[in-house]
């Protein structure tokens, strides 16, 4: 299995340059006729050096052995291969016979072709020179057919020509004026893009070829090609590696995280040869996919600026053909039909515009774009907020390293002064990294809000209806792009990168929190009156986003795209670095023994694990990357079972980095006897396991994984599957049974071909409708123009309340986050003359004439609404009559045809406010918002005589509250405070399974809500929802944790968060950074308990309990997060532990357990020796400290059993809860038991909340506000306790303590 072991720093090193032969030839004619003028050559492939370069069955060979190699695949030069078809008999002799080696012996990995590489490290072909020459670099970019990169750093450096009469000059003193120097080109390949630390490793090496013979030429890049090999390349982090190749001391930056690549380069070298916006002209070439051409003087300066703007974009990645370098032989490849970023020597520009008209060139010496056609050159600009906010960044970079030393004096050390130079380097990257990060953030950002993740659609239309008027032809451009096409896939995938890390860092307060309460969907009146924005730009948001979907996340502020100094955040410019630090390697050894080799890899595995002893648990990322790259050492030193055992500690350190290629590879490189020793070792086997299943993970993906869709209108004709498919993509609501009384409006009247066309009432779409008799026995289905009609209707409804411009003296009447939803025509009323306004709180009357604000009523204040007919001459006009407590005066005004519709709007806001706040659930008034809406555009859509009756259908509240009463018991209410939906971004509800309340941090920055208490709630989908207790509105995005449903969370201290899942897996989340990089993975089923002992002083050790299904007790030591004992308990299905005074109360479904530290079983009530009391398995237990008690239910009972924790044997108290049947979970808050489960209340199943007096043992309140099992309870500091429900309610109630 060679090929499964990993690379070093070196691929290949390959040697190119002229044949001896015909190196020979010229000196004569040379020494022949001086003046004769010296040919351009073509290089040809002299010599190729590849791993492996040691071998255990070459132990006995010396040093200079050349090696076979054994897994690489033969090729030829490109010069021998073209050459040797047309070589004579005799010629071919002669080679044969020549020092060079044939073509057949030279040999590179498989992956790499030689035949073009003569052509790259020689662009401008090989020259015979006079004199010698300085040393030149320049830096290559291969790509192969799948869009893997390789990278090769060139060296041309010049050896006089040797021949015999050079040496007769020499002895007789004669002049060295026939000497000819003929120029060698040292190409050192890698997988890596280290551009500066492998033109150091050449540059060290040339010392030693400019001093050795031309004999020793080969050994000497041999031997330093074989040193290269043995470099490990760091892990993704803050870990750097440092060697030393004499006389310099080399340093391999690691790549920030695995999405991006190492950064090894000056970043600000595009910044001295462009201007900012000129600068910015090039990316956007770049993000439209244009064909371009870079030129310049420098062969080395095309390469370097080409990979600073790849690193510019990212995460976006350039799709299409990358060859920063063209030899004069290549450059047809600009007559390439597609997108392509090439460069050439500006010398072949002449050429190039003879022949091309659609290429843009782009001149890197004068810093300057030069478009060939009128179409390149009226290229649409970057959008203006992002320039802007970009050059005023790039205007403040300190690129001049002149300026930072000035003021120091002039070193001596050589390394010393590099290693400052590459300090300086590394944190100006770092800033040019977070601009242009921030620049492509600002572009891209609210892309976001118009994907559809769960039908992954991207609605592309309603997207740039929202951008400015003068941006909208370049996004128009860039949408269509493959580079953009790959990062809406990256974002659809969910992929956590620097781009999505930064745009949530960077989104306004309104969209970070995304508040449970009843805000609306779209900026506010407030947020439009302060945009200093003029007409036509509002109008260009005519049909912007849709509508407001009340379920859904709120919108991003646009302040970032139109403030500067909203932009310029803190938080996501400025954020703590970790310190970085280097790893020095071992002195490089002789590297063709093998048995110096292998002693060079032991002194390194023992010198990573000094380091790591002296670590110790404090810096766990760090830790991971020393453990990674042992790993990495060993599996190449073939200590297979080592590297896996390194592997597998990174699950408990930094799971971010966990290579799974490699690892794979490497346990397909077991042989049996390994295998055979892991499966004695059971982390081991935990880690063979989990490769297995992620490997048939990965097979079973599903192929629409990567797929992505465009919002399309419907064309065919709709049953409610594809209805409710089609409603969600396009945006307007994802609410599955709000979808489907919408089907059941759009279809009241539609049923083709049942009666004919005479007795059809028509739409103005053309659609045709029948009455409900015709439905009967036929499938209902929405007509693809009725869809596109009512979608057209709810798209200009939303324009019209966009474009309300209120005056001062009207806003200073609203709320900051109200907004205007509705606005009626101008009607009569007893208020005055103007239009009716409706917000998510409130009607009111805009006056006409002067504009004036009159408040009609507050939603929650009406008493009555009703429609009223009033006679005009011999007309009655019906009008809507508003009566409201606060007032004596019924309002009344003279709606005519819009009297219906706003008589139904208004009842179901009316309804939805009143269950509001019945049950505190802001979700109701959300809700009703959005029927509302709804109800609006059915009206606008159908126009027909059952208009009214088809927009009914939708009055869902209303129609609540008169057919089952929704009214909650006194005590309820009295003691519900709010609830929250944790599902509202997804389709369905989903189940509460555990919550968990984390106290605040004191000392802890409040920016982000760091130091705010937190509420975690673990969604049945397996994600885990993070709330800010202050305000309980969402603080972060769902965090993935497996893919299984949590059982159970704990809080071990300020740095960790433990979750147990059914997936037998505990993951580790850092509350701080929310990163989730951390898992323990020593159970073998379910993780069902967690429970933390209480330290005696905060110098002793920490320690934590975990328990699964079958019965496996763990004790954990929480700073090393390593086992210090673990036993088995003889039970049914172990639910739950928890400790009290150093015994350990487990509670299985058969039995309750009393368990010392060792466990041996103490104490053990068993299931059976309660039968009689209807118990059939427990549920839950409590254990009272202080009264010295235990509690315990059933899911099957509505009992509870109480036991003296002296006298288990004794006999025990009951307390029968009212309308129980049965009992899930119970905690203790002050003197009150908490008991939740499930029970029924008026004739209904309902989930329930009981408050049991602990020291009368008695019932003090029921409460019932879910209406599914309540499954999991948490106390806030004893002040609220925290309720979640099953999935038919999956709410979180908070509920005041008395």
């Amino acid at each position: 299995m060679a090929d499964a072991i990993p690379s070093g720093l070196l691929e290949a090193c390959v040697v190119v340059g002229v044949s001896s032969d015909k190196l020979k030839e010229l000196q004569q004619a040379y020494h022949q006729d001086r003046g004769i003028k010296l040919p351009l050559l073509d290089a040809e492939v002299l010599q190729a050096h590849a791993p492996p370069f040691v071998k255990k069955e070459n132990a006995g060979d010396a040093p200079n052995h050349t090696l076979a190699f054994s897994r690489l695949q033969r090729r030829r030069s490109y010069m021998k291969k073209r050459e040797k078809p047309a070589e004579p008999a005799q010629d071919a002799a002669k080679s044969n016979g020549a020092s060079q080696p044939p073509a057949e012996n030279l040999s590179v990995p498989k992956d790499i072709d030689l035949v073009a590489l003569p052509q790259l490290c020689f662009p401008a072909g090989l020259q015979i020179y006079r004199d010698c020459r300085e040393d030149s670099y320049h830096f290559l970019v291969f790509t192969d057919v799948c869009g893997n990169r390789t990278y090769g750093v060139v060296v041309q450096y010049h050896r006089p020509i040797q021949s015999s009469k050079d040496v007769l000059s020499q002895h007789n003193n004669h002049s060295t004026s026939l000497r000819l120097y003929t120029t060698y080109g040292i190409c050192v390949i890698s997988k890596y893009p280290y551009y500066s630390a492998l033109r150091d490793c050449l540059s060290c090496l040339l010392i030693q070829l400019k001093t050795c013979r031309l004999m020793e030429f080969e050994e000497r890049v041999n031997e330093f090609s074989a040193k290269l090999a043995l470099v490990p390349v760091p892990p993704p982090g803050q870990l750097h590696v440092e060697f030393s190749l004499r006389p310099l001391q080399i340093v391999l930056p690691s790549r920030e995280d695995k999405d991006r690549p190492a950064v090894d380069l000056d970043l600000h070298l595009p910044f001295l040869c462009f201007r900012p916006r000129e600068l910015l002209e090039v990316v956007t070439c770049i993000l439209m996919e244009q064909r371009m051409v870079f030129c310049s003087t420098d062969w080395a300066r095309l390469t370097l600026v080409a990979e600073c703007l790849m690193l510019y974009i990212h995460p976006l990645q350039w799709q299409h053909p990358f060859v920063p370098i063209l030899s004069r032989q290549m450059l047809d490849f600009v007559m390439a039909p597609t997108s392509f970023l090439m460069g050439c020597h500006i010398h072949h520009i002449e050429e190039i515009v003879s022949e091309m008209d659609d290429v843009i060139l782009i001149n890197i010496d004068e810093g300057i774009l030069i478009p060939l056609s009128e179409e390149s050159a009226d290229l649409p600009s970057t959008p203006c907020a992002a320039r802007d906010c970009f050059i005023k960044r790039a205007e403040g970079l300190q690129i001049h390293y002149d300026l930072e030393v000035c003021h120091l004096g002039t070193g001596t050390d050589v390394n010393v002064l590099r290693a400052k130079r590459r300090d300086w380097q590394r944190r100006l990257n770092t800033e040019i990294q977070r601009i242009t990060l921030e620049l492509i953030v600002n572009i891209f950002g609210e892309v976001l809000d118009h994907l559809n993740y769960e039908h992954r659609v991207f609605n592309s239309e309603e997207f740039l209806r929202s951008r400015e008027i003068t941006d909208q032809k370049f996004y128009q451009k860039v949408l269509d792009t493959h580079i953009f096409h790959s990062f809406l896939r990256d974002r659809l995938n969910g992929k956590m990168d620097a781009f999505t890390r930064m745009e949530l860092s960077t989104r306004s307060e309104t969209h970070k929190t995304r508040s449970m309460a009843d805000y609306p969907r779209r900026p506010t009146m407030h947020e439009m009156a302060l945009k200093c924005t003029s007409p036509e730009t509002r109008l260009s948001k005519k049909l912007g986003m849709s509508l407001p979907n009340l379920s859904e996340h709120a919108p991003i502020d646009r302040t970032r795209q139109t403030s500067f100094k909203k932009v310029r955040s803190e938080s996501g410019l400025h954020v703590l670095e970790k310190p970085i630090k280097t790893f020095k390697l071992p002195e490089l050894p002789p590297p063709l023994s093998y048995h110096y080799v292998q002693n060079y890899y032991s002194d390194l595995i023992n010198q990573l694990g000094r380091v790591m002893v002296l670590m110790g648990p404090s810096d766990s990322s760090l830790m991971a990357r020393y453990h990674y790259l042992r790993g990495f050492v060993s599996f190449v030193a073939g200590k297979r079972l080592d590297a896996l055992g390194d592997f597998q500690n990174l699950y408990k350190t930094d799971t971010d980095i966990f290579p799974v290629e490699l690892v794979t590879a490497l346990v397909d490189s077991l042989d049996k006897e390994e295998r055979a020793q892991a499966d004695q070792r059971p982390e081991l086997i935990r880690l063979l396991s989990r490769v297995k299943r992620e490997h048939e993970r990965e097979r079973a993906r599903p192929p629409e994984y990567g797929t992505i869709k465009k919002f399309r209108l419907p064309k065919t004709h709709m049953q409610l599957e594809d209805f409710v498919r089609s409603v969600q993509e396009s945006g307007i609501v994802k609410d599955l049974s709000t979808i489907h009384r919408l089907f059941d409006a759009l279809t009241v009247e539609t049923c083709k071909g049942a009666f004919g066309v005479d007795s059809a009432l028509k739409a103005p779409c053309q659609s045709v409708f029948y009455l409900d008799s015709c439905l009967d026995g036929q499938q209902k289905q929405v007509d693809p123009d009725v869809f596109r009609y009512f979608y057209t209707i709810w798209k200009e409804t939303e324009a019209e309340a966009q474009d309300v411009d209120l005056p001062v003296a009207v806003l200073k009447h609203m709320e900051h986050n109200e907004c205007v939803y509705k606005l009626s025509s101008s009607v009569k009323t007893n208020y005055g003359v103007g239009k009716i306004a409706m917000t998510q709180r409130r009607l009111f009357l805009l006056t006409e004439g002067r504009a004036g604000y009159v408040e009609i009523t507050k939603f929650r204040d009406i008493e009555d609404v009703r429609i009223s007919s009033a006679a005009l001459l011999l007309l009655r006009i019906p009008s809507l009559k508003i009566k409201s407590s606060l007032k004596k005066e019924v309002f009344e005004a003279n709606l005519k045809s819009e009297c219906d519709l706003w008589n139904l709007m208004v009842k179901e806001m009316w309804a939805g406010r009143k269950m509001a706040d019945e049950h505190k659930d802001p979700q109701y008034m959300q809700q009703a918002l959005t029927n509302a809406l709804l109800m609006d555009a059915v009206v606008g859509c159908l126009q027909s005589q059952k208009a009214i009756f088809a927009a009914s259908k939708l009055a869902y509240f209303d129609r609540m509250k008169l057919e089952v009463p929704m009214m909650v018991t006194k005590t309820t209410s009295e003691t519900l405070k709010h609830k929250i939906n944790p599902s509202l971004d997804l389709t369905s509800q989903q189940a509460v399974d555990v919550l968990l309340y984390t106290p605040g941090q004191l000392g802890v920055a409040d920016a982000d809500g760091g130091g705010n208490p937190k509420l975690w709630c673990a969604r049945s989908d397996g994600k885990v929802l993070v709330f800010d207790a202050a305000s309980w509105s969402m603080q972060q995005n769902a965090v993935q944790v497996g893919m299984s449903r949590v059982n159970c969370m704990l809080g071990v201290n300020q740095q960790q968060l433990w979750i147990g899942s059914q997936d037998s897996v505990i993951y580790i989340i850092n509350p701080c950074s929310m990163a989730c990089n951390k898992q323990l993975t020593e159970h073998r089923s379910e993780v069902t308990g967690l429970a933390l002992e209480e330290r005696s002083d905060k110098f002793s050790l920490l320690v934590a309990y975990s328990c699964s299904a079958e019965g496996t007790v763990i004790v954990w030591d929480v700073s090393t997060l390593q086992v210090r004992k673990n036993f088995s308990l003889s039970c049914g299905r172990l639910q739950s532990l928890q400790l009290h005074k150093g015994t350990l109360w487990c509670c299985a479904r058969d039995c309750i357990m009393g368990v010392r530290r060792n466990g041996t079983v103490q104490h053990k009530i068993p299931i059976n020796s309660h039968l009689h009391s209807g118990l059939l398995t427990f549920s839950c237990c409590l254990l009272l400290d202080e009264k010295e008690q235990l509690w315990s239910g059933s899911a099957d009972s509505g009992q509870l059993c109480v036991w003296r924790c002296g006298d288990l044997s004794g006999t025990f108290q009951k307390i029968q809860l009212p309308d129980c049947t049965g009992v899930l979970c119970m905690i203790k808050v002050k003197d009150q038991i908490w008991v939740g489960g499930h029970g029924c209340s008026s004739g209904m199943s309902r989930g329930k909340i009981y408050v049991v007096d602990a020291e009368r043992h008695s019932v003090e309140k029921e409460l019932v506000a879910h209406t599914d099992s309540v499954q999991t309870l948490s106390s806030a500091e004893d002040r609220y306790v925290l309720s979640g429900s099953a999935g038919q309610d999956g709410k979180i109630a908070i509920w005041k303590v008395e």
